[in-house]
């Protein structure tokens, strides 16, 4: 298990990409949590298999359509035992 912090950069609030990372992140079995925060940024936290896990980070690079990633910011950190996927 690996837990990974990602904060992305750009036009990533009011395009529904807390909606899709949440659907990408259940479809993969990934628990965490996602975010808006106050300075404009998306915040995630995923938790799982290591490749499930790299699977998130590399669609929050992208982002969905109408999003505008401009860089993404990812942070290793220790597993909490996560369970489930929500939107804060």
């Amino acid at each position: 298990m690996v837990l990974r912090k990602v904060i992305v950069h750009g036009l990533v609030q009011g395009v529904g990409f807390r909606y899709a990372v949440a659907a990408a992140a259940r479809s993969r079995g990934v628990a965490g949590w996602v975010r808006n925060r106050s300075d404009g940024t998306v915040e995630a936290v995923f938790e799982g298999d290591p490749e499930a896990v790299e699977s998130l980070v590399r669609f929050c690079r992208e982002g969905p359509r109408g999003a505008e990633v401009l860089r993404a910011d990812i942070e290793d950190e220790v597993p909490e035992g996560l369970v489930g996927f929500e939107i804060r």
